[in-house]
């Protein structure tokens, strides 16, 4: 019409089945970039996955540490630092150091006591404060004991044996009042689990043991003769000391710098929320091994007090103080060849 030729039915046939193979070939780059894109997402998904720091922590299943990680993986904080927790539970401390200098953990707590020991025998640990919470002497109510004084002539347990460390700080600070413990009270040592069911029962007068111990038998009535804090401070510290710590190898912290600091700024966080929130101390009683809200308001009181709020250079130097005590008392058994701590035990995270 109008001057053109009007395709033929067999022409119109054709072209149509030209089509065909074009409307498939559209078809297939639409799903192709359809797959593409998915493709691209997941890769990079998978990229950001990969990309967190991984950090290995050897920590007590019934620890006070695994508790902190328990709020850090709850509240998502390991995410927002981009880091890759991996959890080692291990059965004591010792197995925690054990992990550690064998190359299976990145990071445990310990005390910089043997962080500076192993670092005069060569191995270059280095510890950053954790808390300043590590226990005290517990009475029964309505005790005779009411100080280091009251203690001569009594039964004392101890919990960590000969070389624990809040125990030979006692003997030093006693000594200042002229009671030497080891010869003038009765001297007992134990399972800080075990000693805790013995004072329970009557059976030592006084028990020196660790925190989260110390909270239990509040909670049961006992009361606190002497607190550890007090003793440091008369031993020359002018603070809450630290004595337990994260601890590492240094030239982990050096290779995986930020996987380091942004753990222990999650960690700082995690401390907060447990010190905050009556509800997560509800939520961690079954790893605590308790359910009862005053028992439970005692834990989180005392943890709350042990938070660590001072300057590494101020804990350093307290720390310094309390070590040449404890060289004096402990001995090489103790601290090995060193009598001052050691340069650099202490470490300082890049915001510091």
């Amino acid at each position: 019409m109008f001057g053109g030729v009007e395709p033929s039915p067999q022409a119109r046939r054709g072209r149509s089945l030209r089509e065909i193979p074009h409307r498939g070939q559209r078809l297939l780059a639409r799903q192709l970039s359809a797959f593409c894109a998915a493709f691209l997402m997941s890769f990079h998904a998978a990229t950001a996955a990969s990309a967190a720091d991984r950090i290995r922590i050897a920590a007590q299943k019934t620890g006070t540490l695994a508790w902190e990680l328990d709020i850090i993986k709850a509240h998502g904080l390991d995410k927002q630092a981009n880091l890759d927790i991996q959890v080692v539970e291990l059965a004591s401390t010792e197995a925690g150091k054990i992990a550690l200098r064998g190359g299976s953990a990145d990071l445990i707590v310990s005390d910089w006591l043997w962080v500076a020991r192993e670092r005069t025998l060569g191995d270059k640990l280095v510890f950053y404060p954790y808390t300043s919470q590590i226990g005290a002497v517990m009475v029964p109510a309505n005790s005779p004991i009411a100080g280091l004084a009251d203690l001569k002539g009594k039964k004392l347990a101890i919990a960590g044996g000969p070389l624990d460390k809040s125990w030979l700080m006692l003997q030093a600070e006693a000594r200042r009042g002229g009671l030497d413990l080891k010869t003038q009270a009765t001297i007992v040592y134990g399972a800080p689990p075990l000693l805790s069911q013995k004072a329970l029962q009557r059976e030592n007068d006084a028990t020196l043991t660790f925190w989260n111990f110390c909270a239990e038998l509040e909670s049961k009535g006992f009361a606190r003769a002497v607190a550890m804090d007090d003793v440091m401070k008369g031993l020359g510290a002018k603070g809450p000391v630290a004595i337990v710590g994260y601890t590492f190898d240094s030239a982990f912290a050096a290779r995986n710098r930020s996987a380091v600091d942004n753990f222990l700024a999650a960690a700082r966080e995690a401390k907060e929320i447990m010190a905050t929130s009556e509800s997560e101390w509800q939520r961690l009683a079954p790893r605590i091994g308790t359910t009862d809200p005053n028992t439970l308001a005692i834990y989180r009181k005392r943890y709350a007090e042990g938070i660590t709020r001072r300057e590494v250079a101020e804990e350093e130097a307290d720390a310094g103080a309390l070590y040449r005590v404890l060289a004096e008392i402990g001995g090489a058994d103790l601290t090995g060849p060193a009598r001052e701590l050691a340069p650099g035990t202490f470490y300082r995270p890049a915001a510091e």
